[in-house]
């Protein structure tokens, strides 16, 4: 996987983990919270700038920087 989209982390026990999908990033996520009860953390990759952009309008949970 040359460019993952995101990579899982928990610092409570050393996990760290590489994705391509989203989703997939997410089940690993709360997979680990359920067999751990850690609160593993996500970094996203880099997208394509429009979808960047979009974002970073969205804001939090879709709701509009202001």
């Amino acid at each position: 996987m040359t460019d993952p989209r995101a990579t899982v982390r928990c610092p409570a026990c050393g996990l760290e983990e590489t994705f391509s999908k989203l989703a997939d990033a997410r089940l690993r996520i709360e997979a680990h919270r359920e067999e751990t009860g850690h609160d593993p953390e996500w970094e996203l990759g880099r997208f394509a700038p429009g979808v960047e952009k979009m974002g970073e309008e969205a804001g939090v949970c879709g709701i509009p920087d202001l």
